[in-house]
């Protein structure tokens, strides 16, 4: 690698850390890694050079293993003390309404992704953490923060804003947000490109779908609408979060059962989805028992179709017209099941599917025929691609 746009891109969970760390002008990935059960005794698994390293470490907290990650990117490398790092990026869930674009982090920065912590207390105090980290293990680098939420700040406000109080919107920030907004940015640009169209003369329907899933709408490159809204779990049935459901449903919970605010919280997101409704939530277990007749786990894949297909009716009628529907993350990517039952249900907008190409072919990949009025696309995403190039966009090349 050049050194002088290699990246280092950090992802921060609440128990976890993945870090990458590529060249963001040719894609090329020189390793990858993870630390994760950060808490005490940890694991890190690392990548270089198509051989993988894992390890037992202690990672009491997200500095401690992000000690550890360098510690194996000099090992086993690449070594970024030789290297010379052009930006770490940071990838954050959640930018409220002030972070449209990437931004340079300062302690400004820092300050604001902390205020923002009551819209996501799941995410950002861990994206943070990880922040933390990398300042002070690369005090020259210049570090970056990409927001899930930027992307959507395009949206209109008659599909941001909820029909609430105004004072919860004024005073508590109350609107539709979304969230997976770097795939979304990334995987509706490649699919232009796959079209041979200009993103600005592009119409895609971007569905990422994986434990956690999200519909987009994509209009000349910018997001007009998205399934998820204030918090990751509006929209679609994903592994444990519930997706939609009617707002009194808290209330008369509460009247019937007791359940309070942070038990019902806890259960839409954590025991609900395919989760709640055939009691597992891989889908490729539940294809297995799907298979062999079970019941539950029929009605759990038709209920995710049904709700995927509701959004891409509505997205068509939103965008006006539809070039594309782009099928991504690890459900989208590797779900020939999911994608026949979406698409073989959009008939009323010209969708037919290629069953062939469906089943077989490379990662990336048409799925509908040549006579399909609407194409459909399988398109991996590249989250941590998208975060660098948004470090190189920020930073120019002035340090080049």
């Amino acid at each position: 690698m050049t050194g002088t746009r290699t990246v280092l891109v950090v992802n921060a969970g609440s128990s976890s850390l993945k870090y990458q760390v590529l060249d963001a002008v040719t894609g090329a990935t020189a390793a990858t890694g993870i630390v994760e059960r950060i808490g005490g005794a940890a694991h890190l698994g690392h990548t270089h050079d198509g051989q993988t390293h894992e390890q037992d470490v202690i990672a009491g907290d997200h500095r401690e293993a992000l000690v550890a990650a360098r510690s194996a990117l000099r090992e086993h490398g690449p070594d970024l003390d030789a290297v010379g790092l052009f930006a770490v990026g940071h990838r954050v869930v959640h930018g409220g309404p002030r972070f449209t674009e990437p931004v340079v982090i300062d302690d400004d920065v820092i300050d604001a992704i902390e205020e923002l912590v009551p819209l996501a207390p799941l995410h950002n105090p861990a994206n943070l953490e990880g922040i933390r980290s990398a300042r002070k293990s690369f005090p020259g680098v210049p570090q970056v923060a990409v927001f899930d939420t930027a992307f959507h700040q395009t949206l209109p406000p008659e599909a941001f804003t909820y029909a609430v109080p105004a004072a919860w919107r004024d005073e508590h920030r109350v609107r539709r947000y979304g969230f997976h907004g770097t795939s979304h940015r990334f995987v509706s640009r490649r699919t232009a490109e796959l079209l041979g169209k200009d993103p600005a003369d592009c119409a895609v329907i971007v569905l990422h779908l994986g434990n956690g899933a999200s519909a987009c709408a994509v209009e000349a490159g910018r997001s007009i609408d998205t399934s998820m809204g204030l918090s990751p779990l509006e929209g679609l049935v994903m592994g444990t979060r519930s997706g939609d459901v009617d707002p009194a449903l808290g209330a008369y919970l509460e009247r019937v059962a007791g359940l309070d605010a942070a038990a019902y919280d806890e259960a839409l997101n954590k025991a609900s989805g395919l989760l709640g409704l055939a009691g597992i939530a891989d889908l490729r277990e539940l294809d297995a028992r799907r298979e062999a007749g079970d019941p539950d786990a029929a009605l759990a894949f038709d209920v995710m179709v049904y709700r995927l297909r509701k959004y891409v009716g509505a997205y068509a009628v939103a965008l006006g017209h539809v070039d594309a529907i782009a099928f991504t993350g690890g459900i989208g990517e590797n779900s020939a099941g999911v994608r026949a039952a979406v698409l073989e249900g959009l008939g009323v907008l010209g969708v037919e599917l290629d069953t062939d190409a469906n089943s077989h072919g490379e990662r990336e990949r048409r799925v509908t025929t040549d006579g399909s009025r609407v194409a459909a696309w399988v398109v991996p995403t590249d989250e941590e691609l998208e975060i660098a190039r948004a470090c190189l966009s920020v930073l120019g090349d002035e340090r080049a």
